[in-house]
């Protein structure tokens, strides 16, 4: 008989696991692993964040059922999102965010239609993973809702990370 209890969410960060090491051999061994990355979804209108560990695939609540163009035409109309990469390292004093890079998104979900550039989702989770923060583009308000979700998260980490962190979402 199948267990139909649905596995509870979780909502912390660090939620990707993911050791090409373990144990099977051949290929993939000593390749990147995407363990310290987590994607926060911020839905611009309602000025929330979400960690939705579905956007590493593009499969976010958000991206389900959406068909993706780079014209903005064809989401007109939509609701604005950034897409969030958010890495996490270790200093000697404990966690930080160390690499925060913010990419745009618009869905329209009536037309089932949005607007993303998908190189751009890439190579800004690789620089998060790099240790880069990459905010500036973000509009204001947002930046708002992601410092006030990192420090509901945990406010040590957010004291320990880099002063740029701080001086490109400071408003």
């Amino acid at each position: 008989m199948a267990n139909e209890e649905k596995p509870k969410q979780k909502m912390g960060f660090t939620i990707i696991k993911n050791d090409p090491t373990d144990g099977h051999g051949g290929f993939g061994i000593g390749s990147l692993t995407l363990e310290n990355v987590s994607p926060v979804i911020i839905d611009v209108n309602e000025r929330t964040a979400i960690v939705d560990v579905g956007a590493m695939h593009a499969k976010s609540d958000v991206e389900r059922g959406i068909k993706f163009t780079t014209d903005r035409a064809d989401s007109e109309g939509g609701k604005p999102y950034w897409l969030v990469w958010v890495t996490i390292d270790y200093k000697e004093e404990g966690p930080y965010f160390a690499g925060v890079t913010a990419c745009e998104m618009v869905v329209n979900r009536e037309k089932r239609r949005g607007y993303k550039i998908l190189p751009e989702h890439v190579n800004k989770m690789d620089k998060s993973m790099k240790r880069q923060i990459m905010v500036d583009n973000m509009d204001d308000s947002s930046k708002e809702v992601l410092v006030e979700f990192f420090k509901t998260h945990n406010v040590e980490m957010w004291n320990r990370s880099e002063q740029k962190l701080h001086e490109d979402l400071t408003v």
